[in-house]
């Protein structure tokens, strides 16, 4: 289980039924941020409270764009070297998804500075390879985390569960 915040311009989009109340998440990276991006074609940017991992993914059709999320991320962690034991524990443990507005301005402040960058990072590659896209923005030192990296957080976080497992 685990909570998808999204932005008041987001919620428009999917019109999904709002949780009132909130409970801790029971998945390894916890919460995501969500955002829409109004690009052509339009993108979804969802961010990760707790380590900042970025993954963009189309936005269309917005009406399932929670249920097709897991999947895009489970593509992500493969990219990052996560095991398929940690990969299978995450998806199984994201089962249950309750959605809910925005809660953690600086998980906003952050998925902003993506969505900026990741618009310079499209026309200065000169991609739209969402996937290139959310491995670039993965390698940026963010001031949320003390400068530290989003990609080398999860490495930490899927490493120290594989020694769990």
């Amino acid at each position: 289980m685990y909570t998808l915040h999204c932005t008041q311009k987001l919620l428009n989009r999917i019109k999904p039924s709002i949780s009132p109340t909130l409970q801790g998440p029971t998945t390894a990276l916890g919460n995501w941020y969500a955002t829409a991006l109004f690009w052509a074609p339009q993108v979804a940017l969802l961010v990760n409270e707790r380590t900042l991992l970025p993954v963009l993914m189309p936005l269309a059709p917005a009406s399932t764009l929670v249920e097709r999320f897991p999947d895009e991320l489970k593509i992500i962690l493969l990219k990052h070297g996560a095991s398929q034991a940690f990969i299978a524990s995450e998806m199984a443990a994201m089962g249950d998804v309750v959605v809910a507005k925005t809660a953690n301005r600086s998980v906003v402040g952050t998925m902003n500075e993506f969505a900026f960058l990741a618009e310079g990072y499209r026309q200065h590659v000169e991609t739209s390879d969402l996937m290139v896209l959310s491995m670039r923005l993965a390698n940026t030192p963010c001031g949320a985390l003390e400068h530290d990296y989003p990609q080398r957080l999860v490495r930490e976080l899927v490493g120290a569960a594989a020694r769990w497992n």
